[in-house]
């Protein structure tokens, strides 16, 4: 809970947050219809964005409904949400394996990069914790039936991976279900069929209706590699790839060194239907990861899907020590675990100034009308402004051509967040200055000449 109410402005992935809350905000002020999430990052566009399946986004919305909008809010139901995926994942180990391993996996999942990730603004853990509850009652249903456990199964199942598409890879261990004698054949059939329509539903959003709001409104969250593009992005990154697996799933050298040990004991055992699970989630994880290209290597939170197997396998290893040791092992994996990340729990202080920003743009932009921001990719500074525009790197702030383009596409203003930029701009009406922000407003420069395409205005 330290710094649950911290706007996303952390040193990691506050772009990522920012983009969630930036849905959320749009279902609150624009339009609720969930089927069309926006953005404010899109210039003259609608915002309208081909992403995931905004559920998280949409819960944001909700409590913001009661309560007021708030930064904070994504925050709160993250940790929860994801807390309650610990214990399902507590519960499932538990009837497929014994309490102990339970209980050591559990320890090591949570202090893993799960306990960084389950407070932030985005719905990686959010996915994977649906998922595991959703595997939880599917297992309960196999094993005494009922159909509010199959219900269950189904709409969890079915969110965790209409919330991120990764949770595909922990869904693929029901394929096991047809190996295993004791379960009665209607309930197989039942779990296919569930998990058939389940399926079904979740490639109608990402390949049927996902397509269409991109073809239709022209912006794109994310760009799915094919399998020949995938793996010659990966390839020149395979030590970024490497370091997922070996520190950035666990954030614990002893973690990982316990996990390797646990696929060893593995191959050894007569787990046959362990063996069997983890090579079917493992295979569907290495489709994905070569799926997403370059992505995967340079984000460290992709590996989330896959943790709470090599959790599972860490904790298989822990248990086959004497029992007081597995104690020892499990408080120097969670030290060196949280040590390595509580950064993520504080916001610097050369950040805050940002949080001043929405107040400046009230007093000088109009609602409704365009900016053009500096901050690259990043949906950071256009988040904070509380506008609608273009964000733009700083070579493109120098750019006659580009900043005409803009103006005449409809921005209006421009912001220039000064931290790593301090140029003027003699040609604009400044309206307002200080040690953070210029704000100018905008005219066509079409009648300067430059000498070349990348001369600043400053120079002119």
């Amino acid at each position: 809970m330290v710094g649950i109410t911290n706007a996303p402005l952390e040193i990691s992935h506050n772009w990522r947050q920012s983009l969630t809350n930036m849905v959320a905000r749009n279902f609150l002020e624009t339009d609720a219809n969930i089927f069309y999430p926006r953005i404010d990052m899109a210039g003259e566009k609608t915002g309208i964005i081909g992403s995931e399946f905004p559920f998280y986004n949409y819960l944001i919305y909700v409590v913001s409904l009661i309560f007021d909008y708030s930064h904070w809010y994504g925050r709160l139901i993250n940790l929860i949400i994801s807390s309650i995926g610990l214990f399902y994942f507590y519960k499932l180990v538990e009837k497929l394996l014994d309490k102990r391993t339970a209980f050591n996996s559990t320890i090591i999942l949570t202090t893993s990069i799960w306990f960084a990730f389950s407070r932030k603004i985005m719905p990686d853990t959010f996915s994977i914790s649906l998922m595991m509850i959703g595997l939880y009652y599917a297992f309960s249903f196999l094993k005494y039936g009922n159909k509010i456990n199959f219900s269950l199964f189904f709409i969890f199942c079915t969110l965790g991976m209409l919330c991120k598409i990764p949770a595909l890879g922990l869904f693929s261990v029901l394929a096991v279900v047809v190996l295993i004698k004791e379960i009665p054949i209607q309930r197989k059939i039942s779990i296919f069929t569930g998990g058939i329509i389940s399926f079904t539903l979740v490639c109608l959003w990402y390949f049927y209706w996902v397509p269409y709001l991109l073809k239709t409104y022209n912006y794109q969250l994310y760009f799915p590699k094919g399998f020949k593009e995938g793996i010659t992005e990966i390839l020149p990154l395979i030590p970024e790839l490497l370091e997922k697996f070996y520190f950035a799933s666990f954030h614990s050298y002893l973690a990982f060194a316990c996990f390797v040990a646990g696929v060893f004991l593995l191959i050894k055992s007569k787990q046959r239907i362990l063996k069997l699970s983890v090579t079917i989630i493992s295979i569907v994880f290495i489709l994905f990861i070569i799926k997403t290209g370059s992505v995967f290597p340079l984000h460290s939170y992709y590996i989330i899907p896959y943790t709470p197997i090599m959790a599972l396998l860490a904790g298989y290893f822990v248990m086959h020590i004497p029992i007081n040791f597995q104690f020892i092992i499990l408080g120097l994996i969670s030290i060196e675990s949280i040590a390595n990340q509580q950064h993520h729990f504080f916001i610097p202080e050369n950040k805050k100034y940002k949080l001043e920003l929405e107040e400046i743009t009230k007093k000088y932009i109009p609602n409704n009308d365009l900016i053009i921001i500096n901050g690259g990719q990043s949906p950071q500074n256009m988040y904070f402004a509380h506008r609608r525009g273009w964000t733009i790197d700083n070579d493109g702030l120098t750019n006659v051509d580009t900043l005409n383009s803009l103006i005449n596409l409809g921005a209006r203003y421009m912001i220039i967040d000064l931290t790593d930029f301090d140029q003027e701009f003699k040609h604009f009406e400044s309206l307002y200055s200080d040690s953070h922000y210029n704000i100018y407003e905008l005219k066509n420069t079409s009648h300067i000449h430059s000498k070349t395409n990348r001369e600043t205005l400053s120079n002119q």
